[in-house]
């Protein structure tokens, strides 16, 4: 019973509130550089950043009181009782392996990408992992807390801030029925899109003309309605419409 509350003494608390600041400021941190790349349409947004440096910092700062490690019975460094290994090369095993299991559900889809966010969210979950392991279970509640507040509830809030949205547009004519690059860029316009790059490809003796344009528009706007206007062109062949973040 002493080993179970010597995990939430005085010391152990004041030490996992100590931690928590810590967990809080790189939150903090983590979702104003998330907010920078989802304001610019990347794929990697607020909830991605979030929790990479929330898991950063837990496996940082825990580094930083190793007397207090398994409620205080020692670790590596001043305090620690003889014949207890050393935690962080089992640290160290946990988060190269973690992070091969993150690459393994971040999928591409042509132009687009998916997982980020839970990849994210595994090697948070891995930290916390960590964390618990080490005997710091209010900072891991908390840290599990957060992690959940950033994946539910920041979907929403980062909606409703100014961002961008960035489309991938793939049309298809016939050769002798291309329009300009100028007449794409103002039927663009029409829909809410800015046309920021482009490519174009003619294959030989196909008779096709085919052009891929990066869209970036204010907002959400309906993309629906770019379909619509591309379904009811006859020179239109074929288009793909793809977004570059989910």
């Amino acid at each position: 019973m002493d080993v179970l509350l010597s995990y939430w003494s005085p010391a152990a608390l004041a030490t996992n509130g100590l931690i928590l600041l810590h967990l809080l400021g790189a939150l903090a941190v983590g979702l104003l550089l998330g907010y920078e790349r989802s304001f610019h349409g990347r794929a990697a947004g607020m909830r991605t950043y979030g929790l990479v440096c929330l898991a950063s910092a837990a496996l940082t700062v825990v580094n930083a009181y190793p007397a207090m490690w398994f409620g205080g019975m020692g670790g590596s460094g001043h305090g620690a009782v003889p014949g207890i290994s050393d935690p962080t090369r089992v640290i160290q095993g946990i988060v190269t392996g973690i992070g091969f299991l993150g690459a393994g559900v971040i999928m591409r889809e042509g132009l687009s990408i998916r997982g980020l966010s839970t990849a994210a969210s595994i090697w948070a979950t891995s930290a916390i992992g960590i964390v618990i392991g080490l005997g710091f279970y209010a900072v891991a509640i908390a840290a599990a807390l957060l992690t959940i507040l950033v994946m539910s509830l920041l979907r929403p809030i980062e909606r409703l801030l100014p961002h961008r949205s960035v489309m991938h547009l793939t049309l298809v004519f016939s050769r002798d029925k291309a329009p300009s690059p100028e007449d794409l860029r103002v039927e663009a316009r029409k829909q809410g899109f800015e046309v920021v790059d482009w490519a174009f490809h003619l294959a030989n003796g196909s008779g096709l003309f085919e052009c891929q344009l990066v869209l970036q528009g204010k907002g959400d706007p309906d993309p629906m309605e770019l379909v619509r206007s591309l379904g009811t062109a006859d020179s239109v062949v074929g288009f793909k419409l793809s977004p570059s973040r989910i």
